[in-house]
């Protein structure tokens, strides 16, 4: 038999030589063929103990002196014929009885669950050098100790000999994994050592709703432990399903958009059949309870050109309070949804005999709100009913994709805000929920509402089990993990940030209270506030922000820290010469009524002028806002426009001309035509046109360079007033925010617009989301606790002197 033996070196276990490969079958180990051992085999198998090695030192069980020798158990000496040698206990010596290993089971299974009770007793595994000789000590009644040369510094320093340890057997002792710790079970289910399968994993998985105090403690946990969510998942997906014989019926088939998302026979809708038309009764849509309220919701697919009257029958039928629609009508190259309702409000249209018309749209930066008008002739009459309903539908979701949570939250709260007190007894339905195939994103929103509602009145979550409650109502509902792991964290999001805004009524007392220090914390309620911001904040890899860290993108940086996200960044499309790349570094901010409302940039470089204004016609830019004023002649802040009434030249291919030009206190402003001339022969032969666009630059001249904040904050607010008006008289495209790095200042700008925004449309102020939205895709912008208190007073400054004067010219 060819000696086994294991060194111990630097915390890693190595095999050399040769070994023995055993099975385990009907509870004996049977000796098998002697092979090599692949160098892949040893890590595999012996890496798996040495990690749990570790992660019990990292729960804080402290290492012992480690024995040398491998101790089994049989019917004589520690060297068993026929046999493997397994870890000792350093608690006593205690081995691993043969007749304890289940038939079939894995080495490494087994050595891990031995670890395990072994745990308590706060033991770790060692290896040490294996002395005898395997098979034919197994008759002799002693082991013989053999004195080495060179100790070990795991070997202790008199002999096993002096000391002989006292044999002690096992008695059929558990295999079970219930004595390992909770947080050690955890990081072996994390790392993969302990299957999903195995016993006390189960007892990871809320059993009853949690309290809203103890919520954040349980995301913590599933942020350390991210295996807590796939345990969830994968168990509530396990739930009994129903029969679908009406779903799948060949003549129904072609009504379902997806296979795979139809409803079950006992709570689909069922239609009021049309005369002479077979199966008429059926539509891909299913009632679903809320956690407190029964068939509190239909979800249906986005309507077909096929499905679109049933569509609105169930509506009618069913008298729905209102529709969330939660996905766009095209999206990556595919029809999602087809547009059920007029394209203009001087249109009508007619379906199953009931007139749709719109009334009203209100256009945000993340959803929109229609009001429909409904009109239906009762049959052999000429009595018409009426209705009013509304259309929720968020337009930033894209397929496959979550969107971010405090944008769910708000859509979620205009939703609950508007069906409460629209509700009436001929309209107080369900509310019909859809995204393209009444799937996925659907069942996202329908766990975030109906766990806010249970919170609302009984502050408490039941995440899991509302799950388990959707997978037995319809198939496909929250169908990957990811969108799983968005519920919490857009759940954990409400509980932490709680309701931000309040009524622009209450902006003087809201700041003076914000302004008192907590007792025990020490902090005042802006510096909680942005403290938070700043906990939540996105972190970017370099791989995120591939684009500008290119070697041939590299020096188009100030500073190669402050580098835009790749799917955030405006993408050049103006050919300028081979050269040239589709990179500038600028990333787009979300407004409040429109997304990708600004565009914020750093000054440009000497060589990067004219990705400026490539930038600038690309995007049909509207204005462009300069936050500063850098001394003249600088090459640092070189200048990237015509400075008389001349026209100049940017790169090969953008001609700047002036038009004209007016200077007011603290602020000058240009007006500009930007001419391109196409370089491409291939743009040449086709005939591209380029045609003149022209743009206003608003300079701020109060904001030194150094200074957080600007010496005149009416200044400021005053040119806001400017760029407002002037986007008014054009097609309303979107702000160049121009600073010398492209982090300061340009945040204060987007964040204080987003909200004097927020005051006009609804009467309410949210600085706190709003610096949280613009801090989403450049997580420096907003960079200090100065500018943040700075954009509560510019809100506050726009309400006391220009609200009510802006309010009677909209009127």
């Amino acid at each position: 038999m060819a000696k086994r033996r294991v060194e111990r070196n630097s915390d890693i276990f190595r095999l050399t030589e040769e070994r023995i490969v055993n099975v385990v079958t009907d509870g004996q180990l049977i000796n098998r063929q002697q092979k090599p051992c692949r160098t892949s085999e040893k890590v595999a198998r012996l890496s798996i103990i040495d990690k749990y090695r570790l992660l019990v030192c990292k729960e804080g069980h402290k290492k012992t002196k480690e024995k040398d020798g491998l101790t089994t158990t049989g019917q004589g000496p520690r060297a068993c014929a026929g046999g493997v040698a397994a870890p000792p206990s350093r608690a006593g010596g205690r081995a691993l009885s043969l007749a304890q290993l289940p038939a079939g089971a894995d080495v490494v299974r087994v050595c891990v669950r031995f670890l395990g009770d072994k745990l308590s007793a706060r033991t770790s595994t060692t290896a040490g050098a294996a002395s005898g000789t395997l098979g034919g000590a197994s008759s002799a009644g002693t082991r013989h100790h053999h004195h080495r040369k060179h100790r070990s510094r795991s070997t202790p320093r008199y002999a096993d000999a002096e000391k002989p340890k006292k044999k002690r057997l096992l008695s059929g002792g558990s295999t079970s994994l219930v004595s390992i710790p909770n947080a050690i079970k955890l990081s072996m289910l994390n790392s993969g050592l302990m299957s999903l399968e195995e016993n006390g994993v189960k007892s990871t998985i809320p059993d009853k709703p949690i309290d809203l105090k103890n919520y954040t403690k349980l995301c913590d946990l599933r942020r350390k432990f991210p295996v807590l969510y796939r345990v969830e998942f994968q168990t509530a997906c396990k739930v009994e399903t129903h029969s679908c014989r009406h779903a799948t019926k060949a003549a129904n088939k072609e009504k379902n958009q997806n296979q795979k998302c139809i409803p079950y026979d006992y709570n689909r809708v069922v239609l009021e059949p049309l005369d002479d038309m077979p199966d008429s009764d059926y539509v891909n849509a299913s009632y679903v309870d809320s956690l407190l309220k029964p068939n509190a919701y239909i979800v249906t697919q986005g309507p077909t050109e096929n499905t679109v009257t049933d569509f609105w029958r169930m509506v009618w039928q069913e008298k729905a309070s209102c529709i969330v629609m939660l996905t766009k009508t095209f999206d990556f190259i595919k029809v999602m949804c087809m547009q059920y309702w007029p394209a203009s409000k001087e249109k009508n249209e007619t379906h199953g005999g009931i007139s749709i018309s719109v009334l009203h749209e209100e256009e945000l930066a993340n959803f929109h709100i229609r009001t429909f008008r409904l009109v239906k002739k009762e049959e052999g009459s000429d009595v018409e009913e009426e209705r009013r309903l509304l259309q929720f539908h968020y337009t930033e979701w894209h397929s496959h994709t979550c969107p971010f949570s405090n944008a769910v939250l708000e859509f979620r709260r205009r939703v609950r805000a508007v069906v409460g007190t629209h509700q009436s007894a001929r309209q107080g339905g369900p509310m019909v929920v859809h995204c393209n195939d009444g799937g996925g994103r659907s069942g996202v929103y329908l766990a975030v509402d109906a766990n806010l509602e249970l919170a609302e009145e009984e502050d408490c979550f039941d995440v899991f089990g509302y799950l388990k409650k959707l997978r037995q109502s319809r198939k496909g509902l929250i169908e990957t993990l990811d969108q799983y792991k968005f519920v919490y964290d857009t759940l954990e999001e409400f509980v932490v940030c709680g309701a931000s805004w309040f009524p622009v009524k209450e902006l003087s007392q809201r700041l003076k209270q914000k302004s008192m220090k907590n007792p025990i914390t020490k902090m005042n309620e802006y510096q909680r506030e942005y403290q938070q911001i700043c906990k939540q904040t996105p972190r970017y890899t370099i791989g995120d922000c591939a684009g500008g860290h290119r070697g041939d993108n590299r020096e188009k940086n100030r500073d190669v820290l402050i580098v835009p996200p790749d799917n955030s960044r405006p993408y050049l499309t103006s050919f300028q010469g081979n050269n040239f790349t589709d990179y500038i570094n600028a990333v787009f901010v979300d407004g409040y009524t429109k997304p990708r409302e600004y565009i914020v940039t750093e000054w440009p470089l000497k060589h990067t002028c004219g990705e400026f204004w490539s930038l600038v016609y690309d995007y049909e830019c509207a204005a462009v806002v300069v936050l500063c004023v850098p001394p003249n002649n600088t090459q640092n802040f070189p200048s990237f426009w015509p400075e008389g009434r001349h026209s100049k030249k940017y790169g090969p291919v953008f001609t700047i001309d002036h038009i004209s030009h007016n200077h007011y206190t603290n602020i000058k402003t240009w007006v500009f035509r930007i001419n391109k001339k196409i370089v491409s022969l291939t743009e040449l032969m086709a005939g591209v046109k380029a045609p003149p666009k022209t743009v206003q630059l608003f300079q701020l001249g109060c904001w030194p360079m150094g200074h957080k904040v600007p010496t005149s904050t009416n200044s400021l607010v005053e040119l806001m007033n400017m760029v407002e008006r002037w986007r008014q008289r054009t097609d309303y495209g979107p702000v160049v925010v121009v600073s010398p790095d492209g982090r300061s200042r340009c945040g204060v700008y987007c964040a204080a617009n987003a909200c004097i925004e927020q005051v006009i449309q609804h009467g309410e102020v949210d600085i706190f989301q709003a610096v949280k939205t613009v801090r989403r895709h450049r997580p420096q912008l907003v960079e200090n606790m100065t500018e943040y208190k700075y954009c509560y007073d510019l809100v506050l400054h726009y309400v006391l002197h220009y609200l009510n004067k802006d309010m009677k010219e909209k009127k």
